[in-house]
Formats: C-alpha cells, sequence, structure tokens
C-alpha cells in the first residue's frame, strides 16, 4: 500500500510457470496520480529495477472507465534507459499480479489503458497444445495490435552478417513501429546457439535486432525467437511479447496457420501461445506467469 508503508511492487517473471525463468518485470501499484505523472521518478525506479521493463499501474478513475464494469488501469513501462511505447511481458506480468493479489477473484477481464491504446488481459483455460494441464493454472490472453513487416533499405543491410558472427541468413526486415530488424535464420538451432556482436548491434538503426528461425521438428514449437536490444539498456530481452506482434502473422502466412506456439531460445526462455485475428488485425498472446518478490518502494 501507499503511504507509510511504501509503494506495493511485485516482480514477476512472465511467459513461464517456472521461477527464475521466462522474463521478470517489475509491477509497481501507484496510488497518488503525481507519481503515475513523474516520468522522472519512474525512469529512476526502472534504472534501479535494472530488468527489462517495469510496469506502473494507477486505477483509472475517468468517466470513461467508471462507466464500464471492467477494472481499467493506466499503464506505462519503462526500460532501463527510456519509456516504451508497447511492452508484452510487462503486461502480462501486471495482469498477472493484478489477478492474483489485487483484484477480486470472480474478475476474469482487466483493461489497460496504454500509449498503444486500450489493451485487454483475461484468464483463459489453458491452450490446447500447451505442454501441461491447465488445472490450477492461470493463464493470461493478452489482446495486442498487429505489426507489419516493411523492407530494408540496401544501406542498413551491410552491418547485419558482422552482428550475428556470420550466422546463415535468409531474409531481413524491419518492424513497422519500433524499426527492430526481423533477422530469419536457417533453423531455430542457429537461433538458439548465435553469440550476438552487442557492439555492432548498438550501431543498427531501429530499437533491436530480433532473429528468429523454424522449430527443429519434433520440439513441439513452430518458431524460435531471440531479442537484442543494447540501446535500452538490455543486450538480450529474454522473453519479448512485443516482438511476436510482428513475428506471428510472418510466421502464420509462412506456415499456413492461424495458431503457433513460439520458444524464445534466450538463455531463461519462454513459451507463447498465439493466435492470429487477421479481420481486427490483432494478435492474442497467451502465456503463464509467477510471481518471485514483493515489496515497497520507500523513495
Amino acid at each position: 500500500m501507499a503511504g507509510k508503508n511504501g509503494i506495493q511492487y511485485a516482480v514477476v517473471d512472465a511467459f513461464t510457470a517456472e521461477p527464475f525463468k521466462g522474463n521478470p518485470a517489475a509491477v509497481c501499484l501507484l496510488e497518488d496520480a503525481a507519481k503515475a505523472a513523474d516520468e522522472r521518478w519512474m525512469q529512476s525506479v526502472a534504472a534501479e529495477f535494472n530488468l527489462s521493463d517495469t510496469a506502473f499501474l494507477l486505477r483509472d478513475d475517468s468517466s470513461a472507465a467508471a462507466a464500464g464494469t471492467v477494472p481499467r488501469f493506466q499503464l506505462r513501462w519503462f526500460a532501463p534507459a527510456t519509456e516504451l511505447k508497447l511492452c508484452g511481458h510487462a503486461t502480462l506480468a501486471s495482469a498477472h499480479f493484478l489477478f492474483t493479489s489485487v483484484l477480486a477473484a470472480q474478475e476474469t477481464l482487466i483493461e489497460f489503458s496504454t500509449k498503444s491504446g486500450i489493451l485487454t488481459a483475461k484468464k483463459v483455460p489453458a491452450p490446447e497444445r500447451a505442454a501441461v494441464s491447465g488445472e490450477g493454472k492461470l493463464f493470461i490472453e493478452l489482446d495486442f495490435p498487429m505489426i507489419d513487416l516493411v523492407d530494408c533499405h540496401p544501406a542498413e543491410l551491410p552491418s547485419i552478417p558482422e552482428t550475428l558472427n556470420g550466422a546463415s541468413v535468409v531474409t531481413v526486415h524491419k518492424s513497422a513501429t519500433a524499426g527492430d530488424f526481423i533477422v530469419e535464420l536457417l533453423s531455430g538451432k542457429e537461433v538458439a546457439d548465435i553469440i550476438p556482436n552487442i557492439h555492432e548491434i548498438k550501431k543498427c538503426s531501429g530499437r533491436g535486432v530480433v532473429v528468429t528461425g523454424p522449430a527443429p521438428a519434433g520440439s513441439g514449437y513452430d518458431f524460435f525467437t531471440r531479442f537484442f536490444c543494447p540501446k535500452f539498456g538490455i543486450d538480450e530481452d529474454p522473453v519479448c511479447g512485443s516482438a511476436h506482434c510482428v513475428l506471428a502473422p510472418y510466421w502464420g502466412r509462412k506456415l499456413g496457420k492461424q495458431k503457433l506456439i513460439a520458444f524464445q531460445a534466450s538463455p531463461r526462455s519462454g513459451i507463447l501461445y498465439l493466435e492470429l485475428e487477421a479481420a481486427g488485425s490483432r494478435v492474442r498472446i497467451q502465456g503463464e506467469a509467477v510471481t518471485v518478490m514483493t515489496g515497497s518502494l520507500l523513495a
């Protein structure tokens, strides 16, 4: 709670059911609108946590939110070095924290007011292809915007082989929003084994480099991914939900599938269950999360 006990926070590992796997995000529940408007303070808190993202929540008491029956929270995301416009894993972490520690048990849907519009998170049954039984498990589905790929300018391409230390590059595109390079390699094994040149990646235009490839046969996954984002203070993002707003439609077209399972092959690893809604240009991202730490911010 706020006040003399400080600001309530939790560290939640997203896109995993195991502690110390997936992608950790700090989630701070604010009760003071002044704190929610203090960007310098939020950036300092994110730098202090030094996780790939820190989420700040404030219950939305506006007339638009009050008119509905669904709980709505203002949500902002900060990496250690800058604010983000969209973050999947910190949204999943926020929803998990609210469902398990803040909201009444009967609540099944949350709305988030963000810089990318109104996003939703809802409780759902375990996905059909989930490796574990859904009994007693909390799976959450995020409804995110689909992001297009655009072609790269030829002048941008020469740096890619150096950044990836000679990996077998199939295609290179860019995200239409963040400007991330989307690099397809020949195999998921190459994705998992790659040792990137972080110094070269810092010199690339755009936010970072997403490396992806087809999953090995029999793995149970459709494609592998890793994401390198040193410009934002994150050499490697353990599991990036927003990158899959680009990757889901890309691999959906290549594989002829509407539902896919993605494996983020970082050292921490994570699993994302994806479903395309082409008519509405949306990507539904499902996953689990686990709270590993709670406490209070005193500053």
